[in-house]
């Protein structure tokens, strides 16, 4: 087959490696020039993902897979277009922005040909595949969707830095909006992607059915939504258990040590491309889900939570230095998209604090790209927070912050038994 994947990003270029490596004549379309150009020399424009640089420098000179920023160049004649451009929500009103996906459908659609299946990845509100894509594309080429071409929506269910391998462990669903449309859909990707046996799950590993777009545009919103209530949940319990002193973390050990609880684990902040901003998409057209509005607003106010603990413990923060361990939203990756730091950095400057940020894998310039002032280990500081869990901070001790007198672990990361003297703060553990 010949196919399109358009925005080369973190699961973009590695969908398009994946559809190249078996056996297909992939162009993947970017607006980025460097990242185009980065990926026509057979080399990745990020690092973290596990097997892509290797592919890369087997695919690309084998003429299997290149990038072009031209969609003239890609879409016509293309057996399957895949399309995964970021969708952004606004802080203030949480509706989504489609700004980059109604442009990159906008010409998409400029050079669609008949024959052509399209399928949508990007996470999307309900409905959105049906109502706000097919009249648009029918509008601009002229085209009928059912009988020209055919648009699926199919989540993507990967993880930046594992994509090769979630893609081979988790069922690919499909939602047509026609039966034809479906099928197409499950012949393609049964054709670019292969499966792990998994007898855990209730039907055999693979392309899933899920009836219709619809179906297919909740699961991926209610899979990463159960997550965040999930999580705003065990931070209610943990601050309870900070009022009532008791230990969350032995109460949430026992309460999964039965099958019917899956409690997660409370922390400073919930970040990432996918969790703090999917249950928001699900809001917008769901705007009467209360628990998950409410799970929501408490995971963004754990920043402040946790700040509001550590001048609890210290007093006025005014002029005093604290150091935030980790700009990541998670431990091992580079990446800060809706990380706790900002809030917590904030939340510190609000109060006077003289912040400092750390984090292994920025180095300072990066650092101070966003407006901080970075910290290295043997400065003095009179308090740090642990936002991120990088593994580096498991050996962290009093000595590596001279003059520390509180440590607050917003993710229960470091070594208690290195603090003995020295008080040590954890979210549901007063």
């Amino acid at each position: 087959m010949r196919i399109a994947v358009i925005a080369m990003g973190k699961i973009g270029l590695p969908l398009a490696v994946q559809f190249a490596d078996a056996g297909h004549d992939v162009i993947g379309v970017d607006v980025n020039e460097t990242t185009v150009a980065t990926i026509n020399e057979a080399r990745e424009p990020f690092p973290g993902e596990a097997h892509l640089a290797d592919k890369l420098a087997e695919l690309v000179p084998a003429g299997r897979l290149r990038a072009t920023t031209d969609y003239a160049e890609a879409v016509p004649g293309a057996d399957a277009i895949v399309l995964v451009v970021p969708l952004f929500v606004n802080d203030e009103t949480w509706q989504p922005d489609f700004g980059w996906m109604d442009a990159a459908t906008q010409s998409l659609a400029e050079h669609l040909t008949p024959g052509t299946l399209i399928s949508y990845e990007t996470t999307l509100p309900v409905g959105t595949t049906r109502h706000r894509w097919k009249p648009m594309i029918e509008s601009i080429s002229g085209l009928s969707e059912g009988t020209d071409f055919h648009l699926v929506f199919s989540p993507e269910r990967v993880l930046t830095g594992r994509v090769f391998a979630d893609l081979r462990r988790y069922p690919k669903l499909v939602g047509g909006l026609s039966e034809d449309g479906t099928r197409r859909a499950i012949d393609f990707y049964s054709q670019v992607l292969s499966f792990d046996d998994r007898p855990d799950l209730p039907r055999p590993n693979g392309v899933w059915d899920m009836g219709n777009a619809e179906a297919a545009e909740m699961a991926k919103l209610a899979e990463t939504t159960y997550r965040d209530v999930n999580i705003g949940l065990a931070n209610q319990f943990a601050i309870y258990a900070d009022k009532v002193g008791i230990d969350v973390e032995r109460v949430i050990d026992a309460c999964n040590s039965q099958p019917y609880s899956h409690i997660h684990r409370p922390g400073i902040a919930v970040g990432g491309h996918c969790i703090p901003v999917y249950p928001r998409l699900y809001l917008s057209t769901d705007p009467d889900a209360t628990i998950v509005r409410t799970a929501r607003q408490a995971n963004m106010g754990m920043p402040g939570y946790v700040v509001g603990k550590v001048a609890e413990t210290l007093g006025d923060l005014e002029g005093r230095r604290v150091v935030v361990f980790g700009a990541s939203y998670r431990g091992k990756v580079k990446e800060t998209a809706f990380s706790g730091v900002f809030a917590t950095v904030e939340q510190l400057r609000e109060r006077g604090a003289e912040v400092l940020v750390h984090d292994p894998m920025f180095n300072d310039d990066e650092l101070r790209g966003y407006g901080w002032e970075p910290y290295h280990c043997g400065e003095p500081a009179e308090a740090a927070i642990v936002q991120a869990d990088h593994p580096e901070y498991a050996t962290l001790t009093p000595a590596d912050i001279p003059g520390i007198k509180l440590l607050a672990d917003g993710r229960r990361v470091t070594d208690p038994d290195l603090w003995h003297g020295t008080p040590r703060l954890v979210i549901g553990n007063a």
